[in-house]
C-alpha cells in the first residue's frame, strides 16, 4: 500500500499545474456502488486513507464514527486508518498542508466529505478512471471528465497509464472516443474498477452516514402511516354512518 508519507513525496515531485488542454468530456459511467455493503466500505476506507488522505481532508468525518458504521474496533481503526491523527474522535485531516498544496498545484485539494453528494458517485467513479497521458500537462496527465484538472494521477501504479483517442464530430467538435492502454498497472482493469468502486462507495457513505438508517426508518414510517390511514378511514365510516 502506498502510505500517506510516500504519497506526499510522489505528489511533491509532480510540480505545479497550469491549464491543461483536454479535447472534450466523456460520458459518465455508472458507479454501481452499494453503501449497504459493509465489506466494500471497509475496503473503501482503506483505499481512501492510503491514497486520498495525503492531499484531501474529510473534515466532517470522525474516525470513531467510521469505526461504528463499518463494524470496526477502535484498535483496527488506529492501526489501519489513523495515519496522521492521535485520537479516534478526531476528523480526517489531509497530511499535506493546504498552503503547500496550493503553492504546488495552483489550488488546495478540496475536502471530500460531501464530494459524492455534490458531484454524484458516477462523476467521482468516472473521474478516477478518466486519466490519460498528456505531454502538454505539467503533471503529464489530463482527465476526460474534468479537462485541465490540477490533480495528478495518484493511482497510476494500480491502473497503469492510458492514452485517449478523440474524434472530431460535426456540431460537437472534438469529443472523447476511447482509451488505449499504454502500460499496465499492478491491477487488472476489472480489479481496478472494483478498487475505484469501493473507494467511491466509502465516499458516498461518509457524505451521508445515516442514509441506510434513514431509509430503513422510512419504510417503517410509511407502513405505520398506511395502517393508520386504514384505521382512520374505518373510524370515519363508523362515525358518519348515521349521518344522511
Amino acid at each position: 500500500m502506498l502510505k500517506a508519507g510516500r504519497l506526499i513525496a510522489v505528489l511533491m515531485t509532480l510540480g505545479l499545474h497550469s491549464a491543461s488542454f483536454a479535447a472534450g468530456g466523456a460520458k459518465l459511467e455508472p458507479a454501481g456502488n452499494d453503501v449497504d455493503n459493509v465489506v466494500s466500505l471497509q475496503r473503501g476506507a482503506r483505499n481512501f486513507m492510503n491514497y486520498c488522505s495525503g492531499c484531501h481532508s474529510a473534515r466532517y468525518v470522525r474516525f470513531n464514527n467510521v469505526a461504528r458504521g463499518l463494524g470496526l474496533s477502535e484498535d483496527q481503526v488506529i492501526e489501519n486508518l489513523m495515519f496522521n491523527a492521535e485520537k479516534t474522535f478526531e476528523t480526517i485531516r489531509a497530511a499535506m498542508p493546504a498552503e503547500d498544496a496550493a503553492r504546488w498545484f495552483g489550488q488546495a485539494p478540496p475536502d471530500l466529505s460531501l464530494m459524492a453528494r455534490a458531484r454524484g458517485t458516477d462523476y467521482v467513479y468516472s473521474f478516477l478512471k478518466g486519466f490519460y497521458i498528456d505531454p502538454d500537462s505539467p503533471t503529464g496527465v489530463d482527465n476526460v471528465i474534468l479537462a485541465g484538472t490540477s490533480m495528478p494521477h495518484v493511482l497510476w501504479e494500480l491502473q497503469g497509464l492510458q492514452t485517449a483517442e478523440f474524434t472530431n464530430v460535426e456540431q460537437q467538435g472534438v469529443v472523447f472516443d476511447r482509451f488505449e492502454l499504454f502500460s499496465p498497472g499492478a491491477l487488472s482493469p476489472e480489479e481496478y474498477d472494483s478498487f475505484v468502486r469501493d473507494t467511491v462507495n466509502f465516499m458516498e457513505y461518509i457524505a451521508e452516514p445515516v442514509r441506510s438508517t434513514r431509509r430503513k426508518l422510512g419504510v417503517w414510517v410509511l407502513m405505520f402511516l398506511t395502517v393508520f390511514l386504514v384505521i382512520a378511514s374505518m373510524l370515519k365510516k363508523q362515525i358518519w354512518k348515521d349521518v344522511t
